[in-house]
């Protein structure tokens, strides 16, 4: 009898959780060797824990360890020409995705910035699309790294970052989300991490 999957599809979501775990663990760690443990910051470590272990399983899954083999020369499937052959749907789909990132990275910084946030935005879906090149090489991944995905990620963050910096403006959401924020001050205006002038003044 032939074997239920011949292929060897990895199943995602035990490798997930286990990426959730992995990165929980890692951030209480920072949080308690700093001293900056609590539990809204906790929550927002399981918040970003959850997000990364969902974002690995939808975008470099399926993977598999025993690919159909190939006669001809491996050549990877890309697609580097931005705008090119590209659904409105798939664009919107990816900036959605990425706005809840650049509403978490803002809260881990000390100092956040539109430019930090696509920069990081940035660095996150680039790190997505070589894991996809690698499922590609070495498990026969299905996805195809786009130079449009991470145009449209790295949008998507700016927008999570737009959307945070307008919910702290109004004084009873600026206030829940400061104890959220790994770096939070007294007297810190929202997230623009300035001083309050009036204790400029004083000094």
């Amino acid at each position: 009898m032939p074997p239920s999957d011949p292929f060897g599809e990895v199943p995602a979501l035990p490798v997930a959780v286990l990426l959730g775990v992995v990165v929980m663990v890692v951030q209480l760690v920072f949080l308690f060797r700093g001293g900056r443990f609590s539990w809204p910051r906790a929550a927002l470590a399981a918040a970003i824990a959850v997000y990364a272990a969902g974002i690995f399983a939808n975008t470099v899954f399926p993977i598999f360890l025993h690919p159909v083999p190939h006669e001809e020369p491996w050549a990877p499937a890309l697609a580097l020409i931005p705008f090119h052959d590209y659904e409105v749907g798939d664009a919107l789909t990816n900036v959605v995705v990425f706005v809840p990132l650049g509403v978490l990275i803002p809260l881990l910084m000390r100092r956040p910035s539109w430019w930090k946030v696509l920069l990081g935005a940035a660095a996150v879906s680039l790190a997505i699309e070589l894991l996809q090149l690698a499922a590609q090489r070495l498990f026969s991944g299905g996805h195809v790294a786009d130079v449009n995905d991470l145009i449209w990620n790295t949008v998507g963050g700016v927008v999570g970052f737009v959307v945070l910096v307008l919910l702290c403006r109004v004084p009873m959401l600026s206030a829940v989300l400061q104890r959220f924020r790994w770096h939070a001050t007294e007297g810190v205006p929202g997230l623009s991490g300035r001083s309050d002038p009036s204790r400029e003044r004083v000094r």
